[in-house]
């Protein structure tokens, strides 16, 4: 399938070396508002074709699937304007800026009979449902809680930092915790607590999130920008306590008997960056014409969304109006 990359930035520039080694994928287009970016990356990560601002490339008709890598203030307007044009997308975390604009882009996506899901890579991997295998087997009894956390230094990053660019921790490393919970925890929540510290420009630095679940389970998450955290998330149960390492992409499962003796070790299988996963669905999904991706449906999405909502109004985080409308 051509794929073309919207944004020529340092995660665009990971999708596109995870590409180059899918067998599945052509390299066909990366688009910027500099060409000569857009040039140098092209060359840089074996794409075919460079254009110098995502008009054009959106204007090629050999384009079916476009990656949109831009920076979460942006999402909702590219996301538009290539259900618009009548291409398929692949479209980073956090999907939007608020729920209300995940609506209306899954609403234009079905109008227009086109694939759309939220590259949220965590969702697609195998880790995932080995995690709920494992909690299924109950290999560590009756779990009653998790804990998840993700913290990188992150606070020197222009698109982090800035409200104008949807920034804060929240949408850029909470999405991961949150989704830790909910795609292990499911999302019967009865009660969410939280508290939140601003920076000086009145995003989210750090973070802190409780979900009380109705069957009595409860999620402790945190993140924040300010330093780098051991990035576990840990399933404590009635026989000992499970640990993932590295919920932003597992590297490794460990199971502790009550005695904090390590029983069982279980490693991911191999990958070639993780991203592969989300790419390989996308594609498979548009060639079986489906709408939406089973690992990342629409409805999962919005929810995401709309805690998030919940989360930034509790906490007084507003971005400018131009990039919360729709």
């Amino acid at each position: 399938m051509k794929i073309g990359i919207l944004g020529a930035g340092g995660i665009a520039a990971t999708l596109a070396e995870t590409m180059n080694k899918i067998p599945e994928v052509e390299c066909y287009g990366v688009a910027s508002r500099s060409l000569e970016k857009a040039k140098t990356f092209a060359k840089d990560h074996g794409f075919a074709h460079a254009f110098g601002s995502y008009e054009e490339m959106l204007a090629d008709k050999e384009v079916e699937l476009i990656y949109i890598a831009t920076p979460h203030s942006h999402h909702y307007r590219h996301m538009k304007m290539c259900l618009e044009a009548g291409k398929h997308v692949l479209c980073e975390k956090s999907f939007t800026v608020n729920a209300k604009q995940a609506e209306k882009i899954f609403s234009l996506a079905k109008e227009k009979n086109l694939l759309v899901t939220e590259a949220i890579w965590t969702r697609y991997m195998p880790s995932r449902k080995m995690i709920n295998d494992l909690l299924d087997e109950k290999v560590i009894g009756d779990v009653t809680k998790l804990t998840a956390n993700l913290n990188y230094p992150l606070y020197n990053i222009e698109r982090i930092i800035k409200p104008e660019l949807a920034g804060g921790a929240l949408l850029d490393v909470g999405v991961y915790t949150l989704n830790f919970a909910y795609m292990h925890f499911g999302n019967e929540v009865r009660e969410m607590q939280s508290a939140a510290q601003l920076t000086n420009a009145g995003v989210d630095g750090e973070n802190g999130i409780l979900l009380l679940y109705q069957d009595g389970r409860m999620a402790v998450l945190n993140s924040g920008i300010h330093g780098k955290s051991d990035s576990q998330g840990v399933f404590y149960g009635s026989t000992g306590c499970m640990v993932v390492q590295n919920i932003n992409n597992p590297e490794l499962i460990e199971i502790y008997d009550k005695d904090r003796n390590l029983i069982r070790e279980i490693k991911v299988p191999e990958q070639i960056s993780g991203y592969e996963y989300e790419i390989l669905e996308t594609i498979s999904c548009i060639q079986e014409g489906k709408l939406e991706c089973p690992s990342m449906p629409h409805k999962d999405s919005i929810e995401i969304m709309r805690v998030m909502d919940e989360l930034r109004e509790a906490w007084g985080v507003r971005y400018p109006d131009d990039i919360e409308s729709v």
